[in-house]
């Protein structure tokens, strides 16, 4: 029970990887706050995680609904632990493409904006609100879903990648600012993992994945849960600033 009586808060907590994060801190005894917006599959959670967790709907790249949120938890909980910044969506495209030296297609600007609003504005807005809480109190825990992609860039995904890689970026600003409240702030680097939006994908892609990856197959979103919970728990409570690769050693090519 390393996180007994813990105020959990995570984004994105409806399902894949947020879901089993959030399960994973209920095991260990957090009252779980899960965010999302999909409102059926968070009550679904929610039925999942105790009696001492709460689903709220929230759109993290509105500053407003975040810091309402976090306000509502506050005023309930009456403190926040942990934050698991884990909302993020695709939205994949090529930069341009070229067809016959005639420009036939590219990333279109509304893509590119929607996947940096909620990817690195979301974890702006929540991480800006939730931190006056955890200096008040005199510390707490921010961790932060980054990908594999941030750090080694992927075909088709300008937007995505940017968004993870600057992730990875305020990781590394916060936990120098914040580091003097007895806050620490740490990113999680996931590489390809067994959720929901591989669902559709051909077997030949996922077949691809697991060739990519030493240990020969997917994570699942236990084994990215797992390294949360490591990481808020105070056997890490000398560790911050840190990007932490949970991907099976994967090689990511073009």
């Amino acid at each position: 029970m390393r996180m007994k009586e813990k105020v959990v808060l995570v984004t994105g907590g409806a399902a894949g990887i947020g879901k089993a994060t959030a399960l994973r801190f209920a095991e260990e005894g957090a009252k779980v706050v899960i965010c999302d917006l999909n409102e059926p599959a968070g009550q679904e959670t929610l039925k999942q995680l105790g009696p001492q967790a709460a689903f709220y709907k929230v759109n993290v790249a509105s500053r407003e609904e975040a810091q309402q949120w976090v306000d509502s938890v506050t005023a309930r909980f009456g403190s926040i632990d942990v934050l698991v910044n884990n909302a993020g969506i695709l939205r994949d495209g090529q930069l341009i493409k070229f067809k016959e030296g005639q420009l036939a297609g590219q990333m279109s600007e509304a893509d590119f904006d929607l996947v940096i609003s909620v990817n690195l504005k979301g974890v702006f807005n929540c991480t800006q609100a939730v931190a006056p809480v955890m200096a008040k109190q005199g510390g707490g825990v921010i961790l932060n879903a980054s990908s594999v992609v941030g750090l080694d860039g992927n075909f088709g995904q300008t937007n995505y990648v940017a968004s993870k890689a600057g992730v990875i970026g305020m990781t590394k600003v916060w936990a120098r600012e914040l580091g003097r409240f007895g806050i620490r702030v740490n990113a999680v680097v996931p590489g390809f993992t067994a959720t929901e939006i591989l669902s559709n994908m051909p077997e030949k892609i996922i077949e691809g994945m697991k060739a990519r990856t030493p240990l020969g197959r997917l994570g699942e979103p236990r084994d990215i849960a797992n390294a949360y919970l490591f990481l808020a728990s105070d056997e890490a409570s000398f560790i911050t600033g840190e990007t932490l690769r949970v991907d099976g050693g994967i090689v990511v090519g073009t």
